[in-house]
């Protein structure tokens, strides 16, 4: 168990610092809080896992070294991030094309809205594709090892623990935009509405993650 974890003191630390991190309002959720007031909770919480998911991959890819890579290359780093800020903006501009074509929100959903699956392979896209949380992780997790022989087994255990605690808050953001969403769909044309704003948060992400320099959650 010392190999898997830091002592007590530091593992509290560590759980501290990632539940401050996991509340700070970043891209990852925005994007969820954005899906829940346009499909429901069901898509929210589906986004909340695959962003989860997305989390651990980056802190499992930084735990093995692709961190060093995005830190090495700027090539490498440019172009994953591009890809990511591009798959934001190209989710944006679907979202306003549906809007355009969809009526209220009483009416019959358009065909091209997101099934659960989509939605929730567009938050591990969505979080995979995000260079500068690899980077984080490659920061912030060091910090808390204790043993530098298990290096890479307790950077993976407390990337798992950080995706959870993440989790955790993200899911609790999911039920208080449930909550709103439902006084939404009272107002005529509110789906077209919602979608469009969150169409714009999306490319709105898209060019933030192109242009900002700092990992965000």
């Amino acid at each position: 168990m010392d190999a898997l974890l830091p002592p007590w003191p530091l593992l509290l630390a560590f759980m501290a610092a990632s539940l401050v991190l996991a509340l700070t309002p970043g891209p990852a959720v925005v994007y969820i809080v954005a899906r829940t007031v346009a499909q429901g909770r069901s898509a929210g919480l589906a986004s909340a896992v695959g962003v989860a998911l997305g989390n651990f991959g980056n802190a499992l890819g930084a735990a093995l070294g692709l961190a060093v890579l995005f830190a090495v290359s700027s090539a490498a780093f440019t172009v994953v991030k591009l890809a990511g800020a591009a798959y934001l903006v190209w989710m944006g501009l679907k979202m306003w094309r549906e809007a355009s074509q969809g009526g209220d929100i009483g009416a019959t959903p358009p065909l091209a809205q997101r099934t659960t699956g989509q939605v929730f392979r567009d938050g591990l896209v969505v979080a995979l594709l995000n260079p500068k949380t690899a980077l984080f992780f490659a920061a912030f997790l060091p910090q808390f090892i204790s043993a530098p022989e298990h290096a890479v087994v307790q950077s993976i255990a407390l990337g798992g623990l950080f995706a959870l605690i993440a989790a955790c808050t993200d899911i609790g953001y999911v039920l208080l935009a449930a909550l709103v969403a439902p006084r939404l769909r009272g107002v005529a044309g509110a789906r077209r509405l919602g979608q469009r704003a969150a169409g714009s948060a999306f490319i709105g992400l898209g060019l933030l993650a192109a242009l900002s320099g700092k990992p965000a959650h």
